[in-house]
């Protein structure tokens, strides 16, 4: 089983519609995929149940170890492809994993699908806390959307040093850009400079489209909404090097 996290120091860059979509293509290349949305917010829910709420779980008793993960588990959303929705609770697991000795790390949590899972998708919540720790010792890969202009990538550099400060492995960050304008002059210029400005930079970069924000409303994933648009090729193209990069 192999893992990787969508990760943004902040909201409102794509993130939750990047893990969507690369769960959903996954899932259609027939591996066995669980999308797990630890975001409060529950976007993915949106994204995945026709753009109405998902109805998660409280998470505590998944903490303590009182109850299996396949309990929290909503199975086949489409074929190949599960999903374990956000609840309110959620919001309290960074604070539960520091002061809650009897919590389980979230490895612990999620090992008992090791045999029937080829492919865990995490949608992490935005902010540096103790689960943004415990997502990077437990994900092969993670991935930070970037919009391109100064202040998102002061971000990145941020987070960047906290995780080398931190020693949780900076070289499986992976960045990418998405809400690419190309018709702004900021956007043109730092997405030339890509291969300059990351260690492993994606090739993939994700254009500001309509499409992607009708992922909500019609509550579904851009291979089934709008397969022709530039956003599914280029999430396509995202998961090609995933998948080469995980060797899966």
């Amino acid at each position: 089983m192999r893992t990787i996290a969508f990760y943004s120091p902040k909201g409102g860059v794509g993130k939750t519609a990047s893990a969507v979509n690369i769960a959903y293509l996954a899932s259609s290349c027939g591996f066995r995929t669980l999308l797990w949305d630890l975001d409060s917010q529950g976007s993915a829910s949106f994204y995945l149940s026709g753009g109405k709420p998902g109805e998660g779980k409280k998470i505590s008793k998944l903490l303590e170890g009182r109850a299996p993960i396949a309990d929290f588990i909503e199975e086949d959303v489409y074929p190949n492809l599960d999903f374990i929705p956000a609840h309110k609770s959620f919001r309290n697991l960074d604070i539960r994993l520091e002061e809650d000795e009897r919590s389980l790390p979230l490895k612990e949590m999620l090992s008992p699908l090791a045999e029937e899972t080829s492919l865990v998708v995490l949608d992490c919540p935005p902010g540096q806390s103790r689960l943004t720790e415990q997502v990077l010792k437990v994900a092969d890969l993670v991935y930070v959307p970037l919009v391109p202009t100064w202040l998102s990538l002061n971000s990145w550099k941020q987070f960047h040093e906290f995780v080398c400060d931190k020693k949780l492995g900076a070289k499986k960050l992976r960045p990418f850009f998405t809400l690419v304008d190309r018709r702004k002059k900021l956007h043109r210029e730092l997405i030339e400079q890509n291969s300059k400005l990351f260690d492993k930079p994606s090739k993939a970069m994700i254009p500001y489209s309509s499409a992607v924000e009708r992922m909500g409303e019609e509550g579904l994933p851009l291979e089934l909404l709008s397969p022709r648009s530039q956003p599914a090729i280029s999430y396509r193209q995202l998961w090609s090097e995933t998948r080469a990069e995980l060797r899966i």
